[in-house]
């Protein structure tokens, strides 16, 4: 039975003393018609679920349109009912609130090929931008979807589900500060993408809680003992971690269940916020300190809002522990965040949505001309990573996610100033640019008005207001290149077949490729993604035909290397990979022709094509085949701790993500770092970014790029 709407409102009275509960009774009536005769894949009535995300919202405390909103999400998509219909009888608030939504609804963002995923994901940040209850209600709705994913009979739908609850709503809770729904949709979504892992943390757990049960309570009650001798009034409660943060901390620390110091967690409330500092001097007296282990979020608040002191001690009975030291207010912000910002606004009569400055920024990436893949990419970057604080040299604070280097700093100051820095100094040292952030360092960016941003920092920034920069300046550097080499590959191609190339004639056949201008014409020459023969042929269609260029791009070497197409009377040459630049399968190439040496083949943009600018008749059009198995070698630039395992490390992660070292060149060593050259075997470009990306994140290797002049 679905009942009616009376538990909702009974709730609702408890935490707001103006429920329209006509208005909240027509709204539970109109969903239970629109979606009468429709069934869930449980077996239930399927207005159960708008009901299950209503009394969800309804705990968090929510205002009155988004538990109308919730009642109402799923008429628009799934019934006869239309925006103007609940317009007319809800309002414009509850039918912007349900259009956002069902927006957000059609969003299947991990069944869908990258470049939609990253569109449709796009929709969802703007959404949010407008107005966070949008995304609280859709968070509430996969929070019950989730809960009853079971009954979903497709073993692989459950796991995409389960992918995409974990890759992007979970985060988006934890941005917005929802810990009771970031908790439940990880662990439900661990469970269906690595159940046996997490079976055998809650059989560890099973084990623990007996001793849990009986140290728990003892150790709250010496901390809450220890802290009022003090004068302090304060309450103490422990509890374990679920299974998930569990994995996740053995993840990111490479040990077992067993060797984690803080499965339990101890949370103090007291009073104020000179308390919270207070009860930690006097825990601090009391029990010796884990180093390491204190954050102020108190006095630097997490993006989310978040606010408590984080500290690890050895308490009582020499159990190493974990001590979370917050207000009530803290505290409630910490369980529910924007839900406990919205209410508190509402006791103050202010109606407007709160903002976030991470979703303002985010969404300030579609004004700078990124693609949806990039704005994809740099969006879970800034969602998965937590914070660091450091200081400019005048003592302003700026936070960057953790792993942010010298660079994103550069750029979170101004993007001038990371366009035109050329190096870092860290607490007064000169490091690398791609050095690692640590909380509380000073950083001082070194900066020259010559200076211009490097493609490879992509590799190393973390943030996506710096790639997003960087990407931009490398990609108008390119179309630069791009042209230029483009033009003078046409004018090869058309002194080959003894016919004048003339610009203006090329204006009148620009709708033919699809572009506006001539140069737009050069530079998809120059990309590779349009073959000169073709302009010729257009212009000159007596000269080339269809036929012609087949039968050239059947004349190829035999080689080792992986297949390539090769335009011109030259096909048959030897062929060699340029060690300047060392391009790889899925760049833009080109070949420049030496008697005696055959074709070496380099990456579109190389330094080194430079010297050729003046001898145009030495290019040759030089592409990939698809789907070429055969492996090519990438060389990186590698600094690596110099301490036991690291080397091994490095190994094991390189094989782990299939790639294999086929050289090893050391140019440095000190005592705190060896530097290397590092060739690998690998599939392609994406291949050798994934491997990069994977050894950035190794706690032995200080920095890692790729090794070309490009």
């Amino acid at each position: 039975m679905i009942g009616t709407a009376d538990p909702i409102i009974e709730k609702m009275r408890a935490y707001s003393g103006a429920v329209d509960a006509r208005r909240l009774t027509r709204a539970f009536e109109f969903g239970k018609r629109a979606h009468h005769g429709q069934m869930r894949a449980s077996g239930e009535p399927y207005f159960t679920h708008p009901v299950a995300v209503a009394n969800i919202l309804v705990d968090m405390r929510l205002d009155e349109e988004s538990i109308i909103t919730a009642l109402l999400h799923d008429t628009v998509e799934d019934c006869e009912v239309t925006l103007d219909t609940l317009h007319t009888e809800f309002g414009g608030d509850v039918a912007q609130l349900v259009d956002g939504v069902t927006k957000l609804s059609r969003l299947a963002i991990g069944a869908l090929p990258s470049s939609a995923q990253a569109e449709n994901f796009r929709k969802l940040l703007m959404a949010m931008s407008e107005d966070v209850r949008v995304l609280m209600v859709k968070l509430a709705d996969r929070t019950h979807n989730m809960r009853t994913l079971s009954f979903i009979p497709k073993p692989e739908k459950r796991h995409r589900i389960a992918r995409e609850t974990m890759d992007i709503y979970a985060p988006l809770a934890e941005r917005i500060g929802l810990t009771k729904l970031q908790t439940e949709l990880e662990d439900s979504a661990f469970e269906v993408l690595n159940g046996d892992m997490r079976q055998s943390i809650l059989t560890r757990l099973e084990f623990l809680t007996s001793e849990a049960k009986l140290t728990i309570p003892t150790i709250s009650v010496e901390l809450q003992s220890t802290i009022e001798r003090a004068g302090i009034e304060c309450s103490v409660t422990g509890r374990l971690k679920s299974p998930y943060s569990i994995w996740r901390k053995m993840q990111n620390k490479a040990v077992t269940m067993d060797q984690l110091a803080d499965i339990v967690a101890f949370r103090v409330l007291v009073p104020t916020k000179d308390d919270c500092y207070r009860a930690l001097g006097q825990l601090h007296q009391n029990y010796p300190t884990v180093m390491g282990r204190f954050k102020d979020y108190v006095s630097t608040p997490k993006r989310n809002g978040y606010q408590s002191l984080h500290t690890g001690v050895l308490g009582p009975q020499n159990h190493r522990i974990e001590v979370q030291i917050r207000t009530p207010e803290m505290h409630s912000v910490a369980e529910d965040g924007v839900a406990a910002h919205w209410h508190y606004k509402r006791s103050l009569q202010d109606n407007n949505p709160p903002k976030y400055k991470w979703i303002q920024e985010l969404v300030g990436l579609l004004d700078e001309e990124a693609g949806a893949d990039e704005f994809l990419e740099h969006t879970k970057m800034d969602l998965y990573h937590d914070q660091v604080f450091c200081f400019t040299p005048r003592g302003d604070l700026i936070a960057l996610p953790r792993g942010a280097t010298a660079v994103d700093f550069a750029y979170a100051v101004h993007t001038k100033v990371g366009e035109s820095c050329i190096g870092v100094r860290i607490n007064g040292k000169t490091r690398q640019l791609a050095t690692e952030l640590q909380n509380g360092d000073q950083i001082e960016i070194l900066t020259s008005p010559d200076a211009r941003p490097r493609a490879e920092w992509e590799s190393f920034v973390m943030t996506g207001r710096a790639k997003s920069a960087i990407r931009r300046f490398t990609r108008a550097q390119r179309v630069t290149e791009f042209t230029r080499i483009g033009r003078t590959r046409i004018e090869k191609t058309f002194r080959e077949h003894d016919k004048p190339f003339r610009s203006r004639a090329l204006e009148k056949t620009l709708s033919a490729f699809g572009v506006n201008r001539v140069e737009e014409v050069f530079a998809l020459v120059g990309e590779d993604r349009l073959s000169p023969l073709r302009v010729l042929e257009r212009l000159y269609p007596d000269i080339v035909t269809d036929g012609d260029i087949e039968a050239r791009n059947r004349r190829r070497p035999k080689t080792n290397l992986p297949n390539l197409k090769i335009e011109g009377d030259n096909a048959g040459a030897a062929i060699t990979m340029a060690r300047c630049c060392h391009p790889l399968p899925g760049e833009a190439i080109v070949g420049i022709f030496t008697t005696g040496k055959g074709i070496t083949v380099h990456k579109v943009g190389c330094t080194t094509l430079s010297k050729f600018s003046d001898t145009p008749e030495l290019w040759l059009d030089v592409s990939w085949e698809k789907d070429s198995l055969r492996r090519v070698n990438a060389r990186l630039n590698t600094v690596l701790s110099n301490e036991p395992g690291s080397l091994a490390s490095l190994a094991t992660v390189i094989s782990q993500q299939g790639g294999n070292i086929s050289n090893i060149n050391l140019t440095d060593r000190n005592p705190d770092f060896f530097k290397f050259e590092l060739d690998l075997e690998v599939k392609d470009v994406e291949h050798m970014r994934s491997i990069i990306a994977v050894l950035q994140a190794n706690k032995y290797v200080e920095s890692v790029e790729r090794a070309d002049a490009g």
